[in-house]
């Protein structure tokens, strides 16, 4: 009893242990960059929507110099998660969660009035007339340049053949209010605070900027699976004289919050769960939250889906009994079979035991027959005491557990007919003359009686 109590309580705080450890809270860590860039604002929001909600999982956000650094410190260990565009070079050992939000390129044209003392370029309608002019790039990231460069090469323009300068995104309006380009590329969520603050900056004495469409997007999307076909949409950069009265077709790509591989499929499924559950709540004080979609879950996506996060989107999440049931089966699998093990080796131990036992009752039974034949009371005293040795014997086998209680049933049935033979024997010999005793006592040791 004793035994099989220690086993259910045993196995009862391995639950409970295993319980506490799965659901204990977890803490990841998510690189982003750069310093006050949105991406930066938003992870921030949902750490602290994460404290608030005493959600399993909780975020310690890890700021670097961008989207690329964020990738490194991921493929070399040092994040869990990771903030990561899309078009640049993803670690192998990084699964994509979900997409923070989706980013468009902006290429516009600012009105021929603005360049003054420049050469006019009234008639730049099209992007195959950048060649030889000079495009300014919003923002320092080396990501943006390459996606002008894939831009350009669609439509026959050399990159060598065009002067492209590069400013800070807080310095973009700065620098085109001093029209230091004769074309300019943006990147980034549609209706973009830094882009419509560049766009504006290029509009003087009334002039419109010329957006130039990348009809193309669709091709260069067959040709580097990384982007996709988009559009900049109608009343976009509402607010402003450069509200955009007709859409724009144009390219576009991703960000993306991705975890290391090797990050356990649990604690991703929870994350997951808990980003979705933290958006609903967001997006009404904090627009930005409003743009985080599920990934692809697709088996040919060009950033595959980690398990954790497509079993949430699928459907298929694991619950607690589902994840640790084999492990409770296979540890009550295990403690029968160690207390099967450990009952046949207590018995093993104590088969000698058993053995000397079993000896002594047949020494008992023995004992009965020859109570019945003795003709001396000596005799009887001296069997008597032997008997109680044996009781003595038989009750430490019993309490050791050598013997069961049916054996011990036996034995006392026993030990009540040696007592009986035993004062039968001696009420006779008691009745018997002294001399006639003798006599009989000498004629059994002669045998001739």
């Amino acid at each position: 009893m004793f035994v099989t109590l220690a086993a259910v309580l045993a196995l009862i705080g391995a639950v409970a242990a295993t319980y506490h450890f799965a659901m204990r809270p977890v803490t990841l860590r998510i690189a982003v960059g750069p310093a006050n860039s949105d991406d930066v604002k938003v992870v921030q929001t949902l750490s602290q929507a994460f404290i608030q909600a005493r959600g399993q999982v909780r975020l310690r956000p890890m700021q670097t110099d961008g989207a690329k650094a964020s990738a490194q410190a991921l493929a070399d260990g040092k994040a869990d998660l990771a903030i990561i565009r899309g078009d640049l070079d993803v670690p192998k050992n990084a699964q994509a969660v979900a997409t923070l939000r989706k980013n468009v390129a902006v290429l516009w044209v600012p009105p021929a009035a603005k360049l003054k003392g420049k050469k006019a370029v009234p008639g730049i309608t099209k992007i195959v007339q950048l060649s030889g002019q000079r495009i300014g790039v919003v923002g320092r990231t080396e990501a943006n340049v390459n996606l002008l460069k894939v831009i350009l090469r669609q439509y026959g323009v050399d990159p060598g053949k065009v002067e492209i300068v590069q400013f800070p995104a807080h310095e973009a309006a700065e620098a085109i209010r001093k029209q230091t380009a004769n074309a300019y590329l943006a990147v980034g969520p549609v209706n973009s605070k830094i882009t419509a603050d560049a766009i504006a900056a290029s509009m003087r004495d009334g002039g419109v900027p010329t957006f130039l469409a990348i009809d193309s997007a669709g091709a260069i999307a067959q040709n580097h699976p990384v982007y996709e076909a988009s559009e900049i949409p109608a009343g976009s950069f509402g607010g402003t004289p450069a509200r955009l009265e007709e859409e724009v077709k144009t390219i576009g790509f991703a960000h993306h919050i991705v975890a290391r591989k090797s990050l356990e499929e649990s604690t991703v499924a929870a994350f997951t769960r808990q980003l979705f559950a933290i958006r609903q709540t967001l997006k009404t004080d904090f627009p930005l939250a409003a743009q985080i979609e599920t990934p692809d879950t697709d088996k040919d996506a060009v950033l595959p889906a980690h398990p954790g996060a497509a079993a949430y989107v699928d459907g298929e999440e694991k619950t607690f009994l589902d994840r640790y049931s084999d492990f409770i089966w296979f540890g009550l699998m295990g403690l029968s079979i160690m207390g099967s093990a450990g009952a046949w080796f207590a018995g093993y131990l104590k088969k000698d035991e058993r053995h000397n036992n079993s000896t002594l009752r047949e020494r008992l039974l023995d004992m009965i027959a020859a109570a019945r034949r003795c003709d001396s009371i000596e005799e009887l005293d001296r069997m008597q005491m032997e008997a109680d040795d044996i009781l003595r014997d038989t009750l430490r086998c019993f309490e050791h557990g050598a013997i069961e209680e049916g054996s011990l049933t036996a034995f006392n049935i026993a030990l009540d007919q040696f007592h009986n033979a035993v004062a039968d024997r001696k009420a006779v010999l008691m009745s018997m003359p002294q001399s006639l005793q003798r006599t009989g006592a000498q004629f059994r040791a002669t045998g001739t009686l």
